[in-house]
């Protein structure tokens, strides 16, 4: 279980950078994108990175 924590937890970190740039290229587009796209990507991050602190925590937590 201890090995699959950091594996998570790179993963994560990975997604929460991707859905960034997919954010920042939403809103670098200015007005002739949809500017819901771009909520919409910037929500999904902070998901994502709430998700991998709760990855974090809990691997620190099943450290012992």
């Amino acid at each position: 279980m201890q090995d699959l924590f950091p594996i998570l937890m790179v993963l994560a970190m990975l997604t929460v950078v991707g859905s960034l740039f997919v954010g920042l290229f939403f809103m670098a587009r200015g007005g002739r994108g949809d500017p819901r796209r771009s909520n919409k990507a910037m929500r999904l991050r902070v998901m994502l990175q709430g998700v991998a602190l709760l990855l974090f925590v809990l691997a620190i937590l099943t450290r012992g």
